[in-house]
């Protein structure tokens, strides 16, 4: 089996032999250094046209990968995983169906071998993965970005951790500041604070610039929205409120219980558009008279499917090319059963162009019975 992104042989032979490597001293590069030379060796594949993202039938490319490295969570929010559902008796993956590390690295290969830009590890809560800080260092060698989304709780423990292997910034959820409203949402037992000093921690080692992702659900967090933005207020941070989407069928979704991005605009008031990074960015943003930089997920009332370039692949190794799927295509048996990176090039590449999802754009009464990927598995 041939591996599209090899260690040079002679580092082989080092790594191999600590005995040659004591008697040899050599000076082992940063992780910077080596993401430089990464990115060097890409723009210039790039140039030579070697690397072509596959398009899919609507004319999107594959430009962003979602990674879940675990399907369980320390929190109970219950627009994910309401614990009626997701209790104590719920089966979770077991430990030999979610992938190793190897093989998530090496997916991650495969990916931005086909132009992937970007890589977000998500799950469930990455952070509950043990020494996930290893499968960052390993994914970091690529020229690549990494981000994560996390609930943040962890942060303090990890971020030092996690930012020394390479991971560039990460994403914290946290739909309220008042602790009454956080527990009802979360039913979790954690606090804000203990969010809040994950935000902190992950500022404090470079993790940034950190964006905020509140999820605004009617009857339950839309007062939260001005304190939210204060709180962030002249700081380099980012709050993004999320429309409640209808990822899964377990979360009782009711297009009642949606609060519009253009109401949340109402609310603020007084926002200046910020032009987007790039044509796939999900988020419209915005700047308030106090400096907050404002995001806007409108997946519901103004979606954007057709600038959708992500893909996901689930904790046991299923390509899925939308968050509202209803079915994935099994990458893990077949890198299992031995086959080449080429093969599984050859499947994704199959698998994308053959896409032709746009959920939000179509969503009715038909969409909506279907049985959808639950987002703690799909990864969100």
């Amino acid at each position: 089996m041939r591996r599209i992104c090899e260690l040079p042989k002679h580092l082989l032979g080092l790594l191999s032999d600590g005995k040659h490597l004591s008697q040899h001293p050599v000076n082992i590069p940063s992780i910077q250094h080596v993401r430089a030379q990464a990115r060097l060796i890409t723009e210039s594949l790039h140039a030579r046209k070697m690397v072509s993202a596959p398009v899919d039938k609507l004319g999107r490319p594959l430009r962003d990968l979602r990674i879940s490295v675990t399907d369980k969570c320390n929190f109970r929010c219950r627009y994910c995983m309401p614990r009626e559902v997701f209790g104590n008796d719920f089966p979770f993956m077991k430990r030999d169906e979610i992938m190793t590390f190897e093989e998530i690295d090496r997916i991650a290969g495969i990916f931005v071998s086909l132009g992937v830009e970007k890589i977000r590890l998500t799950g469930g809560e990455p952070l509950l993965r043990r020494n996930l800080h290893e499968l960052i260092s390993m994914i970091a060698l690529r020229d690549v970005e990494i981000a994560m989304t996390t609930n943040g709780v962890l942060l303090p423990r990890y971020a030092p951790a996690l930012s020394a292997a390479g991971l560039d910034r990460v994403t914290v959820s946290l739909d309220a500041i008042d602790e009454a409203t956080f527990a009802a949402i979360t039913d979790s037992g954690h606090t804000v604070a203990s969010v809040m000093a994950g935000i902190e921690a992950a500022e404090s080692v470079g993790l940034g610039p950190i964006k905020i992702n509140t999820v605004v659900k009617r009857n339950s967090n839309e007062e939260e929205i001005l304190d939210l933005v204060e709180r962030f207020s002249n700081r380099d941070i980012a709050i993004r409120f999320i429309e409640y989407m209808d990822v899964g069928t377990t979360n009782g979704w009711s297009m009642d219980d949606v609060i519009s991005a253009d109401e949340i605009r109402q609310l603020i008031g007084g926002m200046t558009p910020i032009p987007p990074r790039k044509k796939s960015d999900v988020a419209k943003r915005y700047r308030t008279s106090k400096g907050t930089e404002v995001g806007l997920i409108t997946s519901v009332t103004e979606p954007f499917c057709s600038n959708c370039t992500r893909a996901r692949i689930s904790a046991d190794g299923r390509l899925f090319t939308c968050l509202f799927s209803t079915k994935g295509l099994d990458l893990l048996s077949p890198i299992r059963m031995g086959s080449s990176d080429e093969e599984i090039v050859s499947m994704i590449e199959s698998y994308w162009e053959e896409r032709e999802d746009r959920y939000s754009e179509i969503r009715s009464e038909a969409t909506e019975s279907l049985e959808r990927i639950e987002m703690s598995y799909i990864g969100g």
